[in-house]
């Protein structure tokens, strides 16, 4: 009977959990390095989905088209955005600005698709924005170490330097991942109002992304000199986190929307930021600030306005 409030809720919790893995391996991998791998991963999983489920019968130049656009936007940006949101701000922090995709998303909507804002909605973007303030302003500050799901032990020191980035520049990360984001979703809408497979569809996106990753070696950027090599629990974990976010997330949200309505799933779905305190909480030991609780669950007030408004 709830099945589809289930499916939403699991979706939630694996993107929870996803932001977790990344947050262990601070100081361990650099960003561009952590998406490229996660990229490749999602790309072989959801192109082995869609082989398996024929989702490739049908697919029209146009569709790949909007499609590879919205890669470059919601995963090549994005999630090299969001990862570095996380590396700088820690999980909590940066799923909670990651929430200001739905008040980009409505905004997008209106200018380039001409969708109306209503006021209840208007009241959702106000409440995302005041979650979000509250948490920065008076929760516990952010501090660029692990936050992951695994214990701490000596056995894999860091590799990397930590840099200690500023707040301003986590924050510059996040909106731009839901910026991105939010402009891949709005691409990627008319495909998949016209019924493309998912697994397709996320396959192409990434696939997209892991070329133009693998292109970015060759350019002569400060990061893209030799590193050391990754662990294979490094590695492990960068994989896991990506195939559980990305694949099983995103694989419920797709059986969620199968079955229920759009503005309850969004809604359910968008629990991240509040589900990832109690993670926080459980691997540091330190309990979240009460306002960075509020800031979240007003974020997730208001993202349930903009879905259901």
């Amino acid at each position: 009977m709830y099945l589809a409030e289930i499916l939403s809720i699991g979706a939630a919790l694996c993107i929870a959990t996803s932001g977790m893995f990344a947050g262990e391996l601070i100081g361990r991998v650099d960003a561009l390095t952590l998406t490229r791998w996660q990229t490749f991963a999602v790309t072989l999983a959801t192109a082995l989905g869609a082989t398996a489920f024929g989702g490739w019968a049908g697919l029209l130049p146009w569709q790949v088209a909007y499609l590879a656009a919205s890669g470059v936007f919601g995963i090549f940006i994005a999630s090299t955005a969001y990862i570095s949101s996380i590396f700088t701000l820690g999980p909590r922090l940066a799923l909670l600005v990651f929430s200001l995709t739905s008040p980009f998303a409505l905004v997008m909507g209106y200018v380039f698709l001409g969708e109306t804002i209503g006021s209840t909605k208007l009241a959702g973007v106000a409440l995302v924005i005041g979650g979000i303030v509250l948490a920065i302003l008076f929760g516990r500050p952010a501090k660029a170490q692990p936050e992951g799901i695994f214990p701490t032990p000596p056995i894999e020191k860091a590799v990397l330097p930590v840099k200690q980035m500023t707040m301003p520049v986590g924050l510059g990360f996040g909106l731009i991942a839901a910026l991105g984001q939010a402009a891949g979703a709005l691409v990627a809408r008319p495909v998949m109002a016209s019924g493309v497979n998912p697994f397709a569809a996320m396959a192409i996106r990434t696939g997209v992304s892991t070329v133009l990753f693998l292109l970015l070696v060759f350019v002569p950027l400060p990061g893209n000199g030799k590193r050391p090599k990754p662990s294979a629990r490094t590695l492990t974990i960068g994989i896991s986190g990506a195939l559980i976010g990305t694949g099983m997330g995103m694989s419920l949200l797709m059986a969620a929307l199968a079955s229920g309505q759009v503005g309850i799933v969004s809604t359910l779905s968008s629990l991240s930021p509040v589900l990832v305190l109690p993670m926080v909480w459980l691997r540091t030991g330190y309990k979240p600030s009460a306002p960075a609780w509020a800031g979240a669950l007003l974020a997730f007030a208001g993202t349930s306005l903009i879905a259901i408004g």
